[in-house]
C-alpha cells in the first residue's frame, strides 16, 4: 500500500502491526504470470522489491538473510560442491554461495524469470556471480524440478522462498520435503526459510513437523535480524538426512571473502532458541 505522503506500507491484519518505508518514487511495477511485482527508490534503506504487496528485499540489510540462508548450511556440510536454490531469483544467495570455493556447480530454480531480471536491473550488486562458469538459471517449476531429479544428485539445497502463498505454497508440504530428500546425497541438508518465530509459528512448527514426517533425521531453526520483514526477526530452518555437523571452524575462520553479518561466533548463536520457541516445539511437534 502506498500512502499519501510518499510512504509504502506493509499492514500485518493477522498481528496487528504494519511496516512503512519512506519512498521517494515507484521505480517499476508489472503483473507477471504469477504474480505482481513493485520496485521502490526509498529514502533511507535503498531499492526496495515488493511482490504481491510483501516486502520481498531492500538494499540495506538484504545481506543480512542472504548471509543466513547460505553460510551457516554450506560450512555445516563437510563437503558441499552440489548446491540448488529453489526460488532465489534476487540472485543474493546464489552470489553467497559461489563465494565457496568448495562448490562445483550451483543451480538457481526460479519459477518467475522476471523477478531475476529485475534484480539484474534494480539490484546488480546480488547479481555479480550470475556469470560464474558454476551457475545455472533454470526458469521453472522448483517443485516439480525436485520430485523429478535424480536420487542423490544433490549435497545441499537452500529453498529461498516467498511466504507460504501463491507459487510458494507448495514448499511448505511434506511431499516436498520428502523429493527432497530423496535427492540430497549422504549428509545432504536442507535450509529453507521460516518466517518469523514471533508472528509465525503456525508456518514455522508445522513445517518442521513436515520435515519430519518427510524422513530428516534432525532439524534445527536458526534465527537472525531482519529488519524489512514482519517483527524483524527471521528465521531459516535446517534439516538434516543424517545429521547437521558442527561447523567446519578452520574453513569459516580462514574464509576467502568477506562478510557483513555471519562469523564463527554468529553460526554458533544462531542455533541458541528462545525458550517460547522451545516449549512450543516441545508442545506442537512431538
Amino acid at each position: 500500500m502506498l500512502e499519501p505522503n510518499r510512504w509504502f506500507t506493509e499492514i500485518d491484519e493477522d498481528n496487528h502491526s504494519a511496516f512503512s518505508l519512506k519512498i521517494t518514487r515507484k521505480l517499476h511495477e508489472e503483473q507477471t504470470p504469477f504474480q505482481k511485482i513493485e520496485i521502490y527508490e526509498t529514502v533511507g534503506f535503498g531499492n526496495l522489491m515488493v511482490i504481491d504487496g510483501f516486502v520481498m528485499l531492500s538494499s540495506r540489510d538484504n545481506f543480512l538473510y542472504h548471509e543466513m540462508m547460505t553460510h551457516p548450511v554450506l560450512y555445516s556440510h563437510p563437503d558441499p560442491k552440489r548446491v540448488w536454490i529453489i526460488g532465489g531469483g534476487d540472485c543474493g544467495s546464489l552470489q553467497e554461495t559461489l563465494k565457496h570455493p568448495e562448490v562445483e556447480s550451483a543451480i538457481q530454480i526460479e519459477i518467475d524469470e522476471r523477478v531475476t531480471r529485475l534484480s539484474e536491473e534494480y539490484f546488480p550488486e546480488l547479481c555479480q556471480a550470475n556469470g560464474d562458469p558454476r551457475a545455472q538459471l533454470k526458469f521453472e517449476d522448483g517443485i516439480q524440478w525436485v520430485r523429478e531429479a535424480p536420487s542423490g544428485s544433490v549435497d545441499v539445497i537452500i529453498v529461498d522462498s516467498t511466504d507460504p502463498l501463491g507459487p510458494g505454497e507448495g514448499l511448505f508440504t511434506e511431499g516436498f520435503y520428502r523429493d527432497c530428500l530423496r535427492c540430497l546425497g549422504d549428509n545432504g541438508l536442507l535450509i529453507q526459510q521460516s518466517e518469523s518465530p514471533l508472528f509465525h509459528p503456525h508456518i514455522l512448527h508445522p513445517m518442521r513437523k513436515a520435515m519430519k514426517a518427510a524422513g530428516f533425521r534432525e532439524v534445527k531453526t536458526l534465527f537472525f535480524p531482519q529488519p524489512v520483514y514482519p517483527s524483524g526477526w527471521w528465521s531459516g530452518t535446517v534439516a538434516a538426512k543424517t545429521a547437521i555437523g558442527s561447523p567446519r571452524e578452520a574453513d569459516i575462520l580462514g574464509r576467502p571473502f568477506p562478510t557483513r553479518y555471519y562469523n564463527l561466533d554468529i553460526h554458533r548463536a544462531a542455533f541458541a532458541a528462545p525458550n517460547f520457541f522451545l516449549e512450543a516445539t516441545e508442545r506442537e511437534e512431538d
